[in-house]
């Protein structure tokens, strides 16, 4: 079993951010083709887009880890010929924490190889819960806490309960749900990830609905690994606020100026950012971020509930814009939410 790092529970139900845990090299470390040519996937088409999607599976299944929602996670999204996300690391190993970098390249952890705009729930019932007693992450499950030590994300925890699970599919949409029910924490948890006809945009719906006893207080983030140009050289966001950053990262690296954040230069190999950004309002409508690169190509991400954190994470072979939102849900109440991606294809 992987050793955990420490975290406080408060900073990870606010979204606070980890430093990536210092680590040796693993022992050896398998190719990500290896994977993915193993794993079971669904093709979905609008007739512009093309998309594979990962369904959830415990033997076989593309990502298997307690880190982020197993439910559809996207491996390839193409449109034009552009793939806008895939794999971010080219090898995997089960003794990594998070990612670390090789002879070999780069490699990630079960709980971290995780591809396109994959989300993150974050736990409850683990304050509560004494060492081989229990907690939860939606769209994994019902987990076992093992120590005393706080909550790891990169730890990979046992999972006590999968869920009732099941999907549905179309041409161009698939979805999963998942049922859980365990004591005072019980919830019916569904997402769709729809490519909608005519156009060049997939839509990720969800509904969640507390069918227990006890409150479900969480929040969720999609990562949102996107892939748009090498070392993210001339990659800019645009929000519709301005934006303002507490720690910004290398002036040489990122301008950050009214509504947008450029990248002036590729990323360094082992370069990394995580920094949060500020200066958004209470209303849904400030979700609305565009990232495009030189070419012409990107991606609009729009979503329908306000957010709570804006989080930026860049490495040379991956960019992401991590909006969070809050979920707060007595007993019997229900949430849903939405994203909408649109693509534009290089010019």
């Amino acid at each position: 079993m992987k050793k955990a790092g420490l975290i406080g529970i408060a900073a990870l139900l606010s979204g606070g951010a980890m430093a990536q845990p210092v680590q040796p090299p693993p022992p050896r470390s398998f190719p990500v083709e290896r994977a993915l040519a193993a794993a079971p996937f669904i093709s979905l088409t609008n007739g512009r887009i093309t998309m594979r999607v990962t369904p959830p599976d415990l033997k076989r299944g593309f990502f298997r880890g307690t880190r982020f929602d197993q439910t559809g996670v996207v491996t390839s999204l193409k449109l034009g010929g552009k793939e806008f996300y895939g794999p971010w690391f080219s090898r995997t190993a089960p003794e990594v924490l998070d990612y670390t970098y090789t002879e070999d390249g780069l490699v990630a952890g079960p709980d971290s190889a995780a591809t396109g705009p994959v989300e993150e729930f974050a736990q409850f019932g683990f304050e509560n819960a004494k060492p081989g007693g229990t907690f939860h992450k939606i769209g994994v499950g019902v987990l076992r806490r093992h120590d005393y030590k706080p909550y790891d994300k990169y730890w990979h925890y046992e999972i006590v309960d999968w869920g009732k699970r099941s999907l549905r599919r179309t041409a161009s949409s698939v979805t999963f749900t998942q049922r859980i029910a365990d004591g005072g924490y019980a919830y019916d948890y569904e997402k769709t990830l729809r490519l909608v006809p005519g156009a060049n945009q997939l839509v990720i719906e969800h509904v969640l609905k507390n069918t227990g006893t006890s409150p479900i207080i969480s929040n969720v983030y999609d990562h949102n690994f996107l892939r748009l140009a090498p070392g993210n050289d001339g990659v800019k966001v645009t929000f519709p606020f301005k934006l303002a950053a507490a720690t910004p990262p290398a002036a040489d690296l990122i301008r950050i100026e009214g509504n947008t954040m450029t990248y002036l230069r590729p990323m360094a190999y082992k370069e990394r950012i995580s920094f949060v950004v500020t200066g958004f309002g209470a209303s849904a409508s400030d979700y609305d971020i565009t990232i495009s690169d030189k070419t012409g190509a990107g991606v609009r991400m729009v979503g329908d509930q306000p957010m709570t954190r804006i989080n930026i994470f860049s490495i040379d072979t991956t960019q992401s814009v991590e909006p969070y939102i809050a979920i707060d849900l007595a007993p019997g109440a229900e949430k849903r939410w939405s994203y909408t991606y649109t693509f534009t294809a290089p010019r």
